[in-house]
């Protein structure tokens, strides 16, 4: 397909806008979530595809559904991997539409029948994808629709597994698209057909090339109106660009409208998220994408960059949204509470690991000023095939085309801790870097390493290097974290590092003060020794700004059935906060305490509320101001919290009932907790 440049009209405004072209009538396009009236059966059924095949006795269900949030999360390990089969019936509109089907995730390979006949197959359990039913849903008449979900392990289909519940179904919503005939492509790996590269940014202009496929699916050669429009945040026209261009029977082209914004105002993380949209109009159709104006840098000395000024990524990763009782299967208000939460820490950054995440979280991102990094699903292991490197490199080209458009993407990852360094596992990842080099040419790609030596080849694909590092955990003492970057930094002074993994497990029903480190794989992980590792990793961390990013692991609980250990089977407990995001772990205090410009008060152990021994210390997580301290009502005294934490050694409790009480003497806020002193048998 050839490239045609559009600069026929570019009107560059400031409060007004001058209609460029009067585009040809058609139908806006309509998008219905069908999140109802759907029937499913677990397990493969034959003939479930069939436009007459008897549903009856199929269990009524609401998306998004996954068949595994119960057994996917109790630890037995064998949680059941199969074929679910999703059955609806659907009406599209009469008129000349073209109609297409879109899912936003559907876990792990999905065909989808229309009418009885194959609409198409997606390989792949975490990207959107779209096929185009047209010529399958007559207009005005009830088709059915047919989905077979494949959540089986697959040899040619990433990932193959991982230290997480593959959840299985139509975990996320399903959309039926309706546009004119001649629209905005939306057949390009999922993404919205789209596409603003910023070329320049200065105080006085930012300069884009807006990217429209427009798809002309008449038999007949058109003449298509384009145009592309900038807003800013409030709504107001700042630039327009317009033409025309002409497109074959059932042809697409990509078409490229130079565009200037006057005194740009940029997107600058979570101190000012500010954000333009962008509406490209192709006939009667449009389709408006996010606008974030930033540029992005790392530097192996002084780390990362925004907008040119120092910007240290201090941030968490994020599994998928997921509840107890619902799995994956979620709604966009859940996945609204979770960034409140991150938000909340403090963070100005999200690891969105180990694979693509919804659409949604990558909104929320943008007007949350959070820099993302977002990644393949290339976990553990690969298969040495052709077939498995085009998926991994398919969904490559997913990753970058539905989320080019967000400003709070910085980074693409390669993939997550591949435990052999073949020479497959090395080509598939050269694979995956050569398809974020074609499809974005600006932005730095990454890749999270462990387990093999720092070195080795197969963390020197990626632009930048991240490394999974528990010390503390894993890897004995936390406050080694320092010294082995310091040792890497030294031996390898131009490669740019981060710490893209470190933490440790914390139950909040078991309590150890002065904790010792406790078996990860064990039974007892004291929520005292989390809060301890996190101490002495950020003091590592804060002290060493070659480290261009930091990652806690993980920022919520998480469902890992094949994981015993802890307080609970089947269950990653190294989240800041409890997978219900009921309870805030005191860890994910020590982080906003130094994070967070919000006034933190927070006395630690508050859940270990029996105790058997009479003298204990006191640790608060406190802001810089002074804190007072008192127990039944008795003054202990003010510390002035050095480094965030303040400190009262040897306090003696009374038996029965204590009630202490720290207060801010900045602002009066006040937290206490009651520990009883029992009785030792």
């Amino acid at each position: 397909m050839r490239r045609v440049v559009i600069a026929l009209i570019t009107l560059l405004l400031c409060g007004f806008c001058v209609p460029a072209a009067v585009a040809a009538p058609g139908h806006a396009r309509t998008e219905t979530v069908l999140a109802t009236g759907w029937k499913f059966h677990l397990g493969d059924v034959a003939g479930a595809a069939a436009p007459d095949f008897d549903d009856f006795a199929w269990t009524p269900v609401t998306l998004p559904h996954t068949w595994n949030a119960a057994d996917g999360a109790d630890g037995g390990g064998n949680y059941r991997r199969d074929v679910g089969w999703y059955r609806t019936r659907l009406t599209v509109p009469a008129g000349n539409r073209r109609v297409f089907l879109q899912f936003d995730g559907a876990n792990l390979v999905t065909d989808v029948y229309v009418g009885g006949r194959r609409a198409g197959r997606h390989e792949g359990g975490y990207s959107g994808f779209r096929f185009d039913i047209t010529g399958l849903a007559p207009a005005g008449r009830p088709v059915s629709v047919a989905v077979a979900v494949d959540n089986r392990k697959t040899a040619d289909v990433a990932p193959l597994d991982g230290d997480f519940t593959l959840f299985g179904g139509l975990y996320r919503d399903v959309r039926l698209v309706v546009t004119d005939p001649m629209h905005v492509d939306a057949l390009d790996y999922g993404g919205p057909g789209v596409f603003v590269r910023q070329k320049a940014l200065t105080a006085a202009a930012a300069d884009l090339d807006v990217t429209t496929r427009v798809t002309n699916d008449t038999a007949v050669t058109r003449r298509i109106p384009v145009r592309t429009v900038v807003r800013d945040a409030s709504r107001r026209v700042v630039a327009v660009s317009a033409g025309a261009v002409t497109v074959g029977a059932g042809s697409t082209v990509p078409v490229v409208s130079p565009v200037r914004v006057l005194r740009p105002h940029r997107w600058n993380g979570v101190r000012d998220p500010y954000l333009y949209s962008v509406t490209a109009e192709v006939g009667g159709d449009e389709v408006t994408v996010p606008l974030g104006l930033r540029t992005f840098a790392v530097d192996p000395e002084r780390g990362f960059f925004l907008n040119g000024v120092p910007y240290p990524l201090h941030g968490v990763n994020t599994q998928l949204p997921s509840r107890p009782d619902r799995g994956a299967a979620v709604s966009d208000a859940d996945i609204d509470t979770d960034y409140r939460l991150i938000a909340e820490l403090g963070a100005n950054a999200v690891r969105m690991a180990h694979y693509q995440h919804s659409p949604h979280e990558y909104e929320l991102a943008d007007r949350l000023g959070l820099v993302v990094w977002t990644e393949v699903p290339l976990v553990g292991f690969v298969t040495d095939s052709p077939a498995f490197t085009a998926n991994a490199s398919a969904q490559a080209h997913e990753l970058v085309r539905q989320n080019f458009n967000h400003p709070s993407v910085a980074l693409w990852g390669l993939g997550n801790e591949q435990y052999v360094s073949s020479p497959a596992a090395n080509a598939v990842l050269a694979a995956v870097q050569a398809v974020f080099r074609a499809d974005d040419p600006d932005r730095l790609t990454t890749y999270a390493h462990c387990c093999l030596s720092d070195t080795d080849a197969l963390a020197g694909h990626a632009d930048l290097t991240g490394y999974n590092r528990y010390y503390g955990w894993y890897l004995p003492g936390a406050a080694n974290l320092g010294k082995w970057a310091d040792d890497l930094h030294r031996a390898d002074p131009g490669r740019r590092i981060s710490v893209s993994e470190y933490g440790a497990g914390a139950s909040v029903r078991q309590h150890e003060q002065h904790p010792v480190p406790p078996v990860p794989g064990g039974h007892w992980h004291p929520e005292e020794y989390q809060a301890e590792v996190a101490e002495a990793s950020w003091r590592a961390i804060e002290a060493r700004p070659y480290l261009w990013g930091s990652f806690v692991w993980v920022m919520f609980d998480f469902a890992s059935d094949g994981r015993n250990e802890g307080d609970r089977p089947g269950i990653n407990d190294k989240g800041l906060v409890t997978d219900d995001r009921v309870t805030k772990k005191d860890a994910f205090y020590w982080y906003q305490a130094n994070w967070s410009s919000r006034p933190v008060l927070h006395i630690t152990s508050a859940r270990d509320t029996v105790r058997t021994t009479a003298t204990t210390d006191v640790k608060v997580y406190a802001g810089t101001g002074p804190v007072s301290l008192s127990v039944n009502g008795v003054p202990l005294g003010t510390r002035v919290p050095a480094d965030h934490i303040a400190v009262w050694s040897g306090v003696t409790l009374q038996p029965g009932p204590n009630v202490v009480q720290a207060t801010s003497r900045q602002d009066g806020r006040t937290d206490t907790v009651t520990w009883t002193l029992a009785p030792t048998s």
